[in-house]
């Protein structure tokens, strides 16, 4: 039978701030998708449609600062249309409509937590939990979604020298997806010494966001540098590993739709998604014999 994309809206709650926020879930269904228009976007898909299949990996998604889960619509298509279920939390105060808190200190304590927040909350949800493998979760996060995501897999963030931010290390995190993640925060010796699940590390050649040094640092001061995959994409920028955006928002003047002159964004998310899948079916379903947990340089 053929599989389809389902996707739903949620709704999580912060009790500790007094808030809530949105989640967008895509997952597996049998119920023929058609093409939905979600803001400048469109996308292939079955609102509402019941989940099926049995229980699976659960893959969560963070995007960057001042950005929108859309912007990684296409790889989370392709992974929940493989049996993945994917959550695209939008962090509040750090988002397209909200940048209220981005780069303070309280934003660094929130993005973590929101992610834990909303395993939570899949978890508890009585339709979706039957569905999904609560102990085995991956974490695909590119900028400050990257940072967010080595938090939750034991990272301690550091604010400053001398000020450390509290812990949000989750059990459940298995494997990390990593796109020019903002590793600043880890700077000290020890910072990512309790990193220890297998890491696909992807860097920008021309990423003047979060250079190439801080794609390093991981390599640097995981425990394990074996379990890190990591590549350099050529002639690629900060922005190349957002979706392709719709040709009307292509312009000079809207930085996360442009790339360096020659690089192929299109082609560039086919190689992604068979990239990140073949990752994430290695390291939560070990459906490959020869797991590529070897360092390259970065």
């Amino acid at each position: 039978m053929n599989r389809f994309v389902g996707c739903r809206r949620l709704v999580v709650r912060d009790a500790m701030k007094d808030l809530s926020f949105p989640v967008l879930l895509m997952y597996p269904t049998h119920v023929p998708a058609e093409v939905v228009s979600m803001g400048p976007y469109a996308l292939e898909v079955s609102l509402g449609a019941p989940l099926h299949g049995d229980p699976s990996p659960l893959v969560v998604v963070s995007h960057g600062s001042g950005g929108t889960p859309l912007t990684h619509r296409t790889l989370a298509s392709h992974l929940a249309r493989s049996g993945y279920l994917v959550a695209m939390p939008e962090h509040p105060g750090d988002n397209r409509n909200d940048r209220s808190l981005s780069e303070t200190i309280e934003n660094l304590e929130r993005r973590p937590r929101h992610i834990r927040l909303t395993l939570d909350a899949l978890c508890a949800d009585a339709e979706i939990a039957p569905h999904l493998q609560p102990d085995n979760v991956a974490i695909v996060g590119h900028s400050m979604g990257g940072y967010a995501a080595l938090a939750v897999a034991g990272a301690q963030p550091w604010a400053g020298l001398g000020q450390r931010l509290p812990r949000t290390r989750d059990p459940r995190v298995k494997a990390l997806v990593l796109m020019s993640p903002a590793t600043s925060y880890f700077v000290p010796n020890d910072a990512l010494q309790d990193v220890r699940v297998p890491i696909l590390l992807l860097a920008a050649e021309h990423d003047r966001i979060t250079p190439r040094w801080q794609a390093q640092l991981v390599l640097d001061l995981v425990p394990d540098p074996a379990r890190v995959t990591c590549t350099i994409v050529e002639n690629a920028g900060h922005f190349s590993f957002l979706s392709p955006f719709p040709a009307s928002m292509q312009s000079p003047g809207f930085l996360p739709g442009m790339d360096p002159p020659g690089f192929d964004r299109d082609a560039f998310h086919r190689r992604l998604e068979r990239d990140v899948l073949g990752f994430l079916d290695a390291s939560l379903r070990d459906l490959t014999p020869d797991r590529a947990d070897r360092a390259a340089p970065c």
